[in-house]
């Protein structure tokens, strides 16, 4: 996923509906909330997105709180992205998990169901914006932000399965909404920590329902129409007019529909074959690429590790491109923002820290893997626009074009890949549109009370979200939930440093389940698990 507002010229497209219905009531209904919401945007995002300054380059403060965190508890947990590495794969396999175990899904759907709410534009506009600004040393310092967030991702989605709540039809309930509830009256006991912990739950309750409803369901209709619009001819092509934007919205809205109906387990099973196979054709494209220019490849890595220590060329030089590295993981892959743990919540098992194992995978996947791949793609490929962006970007500042350098990059070998480019774009944002609507769904009903009708108000709700998504752009709004989301982290990464004691001793009380366990047939086994 991206940052809204973060993928600049990217967003033209996105608003071309919009612009189109500038004149008539359409374009009245947009303008006359935008303006509403315009100055509650504005001053949210200057405090959320707030720049301090290091070393004379500035960055958002929420990518430091983000960052650090994520540093915090790799040193706290003793490198877990690294110690518990074999076990994750074990969980991940189902060898620590039964049947019958509490939950709905089993750690593979889980963890397909949180990656498919992150992965989206921004692995592929945002990174070419990363490579751009930052140089191609910007990547090397991505994915050790990808990897700190790891350990980030496995405090949190511990928490989530610890403190879930039990619903008598056998489903479950978790996230921030009950870790923030349970888990700070548990830590602060008394009438302070419940009423802090309940305030905070409701809190993060808003804010998810806010972005479920905002960027994970109107961006990405917006994103998905425009592209489909762009790649059959834009202004000249058949699918010019206001009404096949509003057609297209209902069919998404009725795909998305059909999935989210059926609950996780109905999100599971789809998200479990779609995104494997999403990432499987995407990186395959960026192997093509990479093949075709094999003999660039040791000049490639060599401005990878050369560019992230000297920073030739880039604003800021070393700490630049530090910082655009950090702030596109940060802004991808979710760490710590409290989102993920909703869906790796609803997992089948008995021990908490089975699942944050598991989760080590999903800031892996969405950065280390998929935003790599395409740095290495667009530093490999070494286009004449790309080159031609950077420079413009170190003289004067010009905005860059993230989605044309991605796509210029794949170009160079795959002159058909717009079109890929846009069954991509389509599949990543309605893989985000199922799981933002569990996420809302979940937020909703811990703000709203959990029934049938309830849940089904819910459903409805988002289902025309999408269609007005599809027509209309709502700029400011999607800012202003942009902006909601990442004020979640700052609730949420409190919550994890006053639990972090919970989590370790969930950890302990799963790897003394698994010294048991082989005691009673191998005592040699209990060793080799740890």
């Amino acid at each position: 996923m991206a940052r809204i507002d973060e993928l600049g010229p990217a967003l033209a497209s996105v608003q071309f509906q919009a612009q189109e219905a500038e004149e008539g009531l359409l374009g009245t209904i947009e303008k006359n909330i935008n303006s509403f919401f315009d100055p509650v945007a504005t001053g949210l995002g200057d405090f959320v997105f707030a720049e301090v300054t290091v070393f004379g380059t500035a960055f958002p403060w929420i990518v430091g709180w983000l960052v650090v965190a994520g540093l915090v508890f790799t040193l706290y947990f003793g490198f877990i992205q690294v110690r518990g590495l074999k076990l994750a794969l074990q969980a991940l396999r189902g060898r620590h998990s039964k049947p019958d175990d509490p939950g709905e899904i089993t750690h593979f759907q889980a963890l397909t169901s949180a990656v498919s709410g992150t992965v989206g534009l921004g692995n592929i506009a945002g990174v070419g914006v990363a490579v751009t600004i930052g140089g191609a040393g910007a990547t090397f310092w991505m994915v050790l932000c990808g990897l700190l967030g790891m350990a980030s991702k496995f405090v949190e989605c511990t928490l989530g399965v610890r403190y879930r709540d039990y619903h008598p039809d056998g489903s479950v309930s978790g996230g921030p909404m009950q870790y923030l509830r349970k888990g700070v009256a548990e830590k602060l006991p008394g009438t302070l920590g419940a009423v802090t912990g309940k305030t905070l739950a409701g809190l993060a309750a808003v804010m998810v329902l806010l972005f479920g409803l905002g960027g994970g369901n109107m961006f990405q209709a917006n994103q998905t129409v425009s592209q489909i619009r762009n790649s059959t001819g834009g202004d000249d092509g058949p699918l010019a007019g206001d009404g096949s934007a509003l057609i297209m919205g209902i069919l998404l809205a009725v795909v998305v529909g059909a999935v989210i109906v059926g609950g996780i387990k109905s999100i599971g099973r789809v998200t479990s074959r779609l995104v494997p196979s999403m990432a499987i054709v995407y990186v395959a494209a960026c192997l093509i690429v990479i093949l075709f220019n094999i003999t660039s490849v040791p000049a490639a890595f060599g401005a990878i590790f050369s560019g992230a220590f000297s920073g030739e060329g880039v604003v800021g030089g070393v700490i630049g491109a530090l910082i655009v590295g950090f702030t596109r993981a940060a802004f991808s892959n979710e760490a710590g923002l409290g989102s993920a743990p909703i869906a790796h919540s609803a997992v089948k098992t008995k021990y908490p820290a089975t699942e944050g194992l598991v989760a080590l995978f999903e800031p892996f996947i969405d950065t280390v893997v998929i935003c790599t791949m395409t740095a290495l793609t667009i530093v490999i490929a070494d286009t004449g626009f790309w080159n031609e962006a950077k420079a413009a970007y170190v003289a004067d500042g010009t905005s860059v074009d993230g989605v044309t350098v991605t796509s210029t990059a794949f170009e160079t070998v795959l002159p058909w890949f717009p079109h890929v480019l846009t069954v991509a774009v389509a599949l990543f944002a309605v893989s985000t549109m199922i799981t933002w609507a569990y996420y809302g769904q979940k937020a909703w009903c811990h703000l709203f009370g959990r029934s049938r009708v309830s849940e089904r108000v819910y459903q409805l709700m988002f289902c025309a979200f999408i269609v007005i998504g599809a027509v209309l752009s709502f700029g400011s709004v999607l800012a202003f939930t942009d902006a909601v989301l990442f004020l979640l982290a700052l609730i949420n990464i409190i919550g994890l440093y006053l639990l972090a004691p919970f989590v370790k001793k969930e950890l302990a009380r799963f790897r003394q389940s698994l010294h048991s366990r082989d005691d009673a047939r191998e005592p040699a086994a209990a060793e080799e698990a740890v």
